[in-house]
């Protein structure tokens, strides 16, 4: 999650031909970019596969396209940061550094997934790792970031909360719920809407007044907003440190990242409401992988048999996710009945040990 200490960027032996925007970036730094988004795009086409084996149950929503907002933004946070999403959620997991393999075990409702098979693909958490969900009820998140952003204020720890959530959430009244109460509290929040330009169906201009201006959608409350190219990860992250960095000196912050999804809305979505030479073009001009990659190739940064090297390590990773995932049990019977409650016992981090609240005589 941590972004790597930042030095004199590295020099291609040919030679500096590079840009500004590059030149910001070690050699090292660019490569795990390239690195994280491949991860997510192999790991979700291998989703895809198993989906359509009839291995993972229930919905499965792809994140196949997006893949620059998340690595760009996780990559400008610092370690004891918190992160919640919704239901698009396993590029986020894989990108704060939760186990593919035990991601990919939940995803097909295995005893060694992180919900223990109970919670499949829009209901995951890492504690360790800071990451508080995957939440398929739209905009849920929000209020919920919100909490966390509190808890962050009211233990003094410096934490910010970074809260993802998509356009079609945007006009759900819990999200300017927590607007309101982010602003009147000065909260340490980034609110990340991913603009991929359709809400299961519907485009944005068809749903939301002022369409692509959704970064604005804050001001009644004097949250200020920006507005990225969320197909370009250089871009996303330098956005993302000015966002997170506002965050935490003055409260919240609105990120609105333009992005695209490639797939339906989930793998039963035919998506016949765009053209094929739409996702086409998208994937032919903006794709947020081959952009990189190009780049790093023009400016002699690495070579194609890196980036060969680089997919082969990847699809290893992930060949070997869904061989732990089909090998892993699936839960015993009698897990039905626990997780259902919280243990009264448990004392949670932080807080003093109080005894269980007791009914009145």
């Amino acid at each position: 999650m941590a972004t790597a200490q930042r030095g004199i960027a590295a020099v291609a032996d040919e030679g500096d031909v590079r840009d500004k925007r590059t030149a910001a970036y070690s050699r090292e730094e660019l490569l795990e970019f390239y690195r994280e988004m491949l991860l997510i795009r192999r790991f979700e086409e291998k989703a895809g596969q198993l989906y359509g084996m009839g291995l993972i149950g229930g919905f499965c929503h792809l994140y196949i396209g997006q893949e620059a907002v998340a690595v760009g933004i996780q990559h400008a946070l610092k370690e004891g940061d918190s992160v919640i999403t919704a239901y698009r959620d396993h590029g986020h997991m894989l990108v704060t550094g939760m186990d593919p393999r035990r991601v990919m075990a939940e995803l097909t409702g295995r005893a060694t997934g992180y919900s223990k098979g109970k919670g499949g693909s829009m209901h995951m958490f890492a504690r360790d790792k800071r990451f508080f969900g995957g939440h398929g009820i739209v905009g849920a998140c929000v209020p919920i970031g919100t909490g966390l952003a509190f808890a962050h204020k009211y233990r003094e720890d410096g934490g910010v909360c970074v809260c993802y959530f998509g356009d079609g959430a945007t006009n759900q009244g819990q999200v300017y719920e927590s607007f309101n109460m982010a602003a009147l509290w000065t909260l340490p929040v980034v609110y990340v809407i991913e603009n991929n330009k359709y809400g299961m169906g519907t485009a944005i201009e068809r749903a939301a007044a002022g369409g692509t201006a959704l970064y604005r959608r804050g001001e009644a409350y004097g949250i200020p907003g920006t507005q990225v190219d969320g197909m370009d990860v250089l871009a996303v992250h330098q956005a993302g440190e000015k966002a997170v960095r506002h965050a935490r000196e003055k409260g919240p912050f609105i990120l609105e990242a333009l992005t695209y999804r490639y797939r339906g809305h989930s793998m039963s979505d035919p998506a016949k409401y765009r053209t094929r030479d739409e996702v086409q073009h998208v994937r032919e001009e903006r794709d947020p992988i081959d952009r990189l990659r190009k780049l790093m190739i023009e400016e002699r940064i690495a070579d194609e048999d890196t980036f060969k090297e680089i997919d082969k390590e990847i699809r290893a990773i992930v060949n070997e996710a869904a061989s732990f995932a089909q090998d892993s049990p699936e839960p015993d019977p009698e897990e039905l009945y626990t997780d259902v409650y919280l243990d009264p016992s448990i004392v949670l981090e932080g807080q003093p040990e109080r005894a269980p609240c007791q009914p009145k005589s």
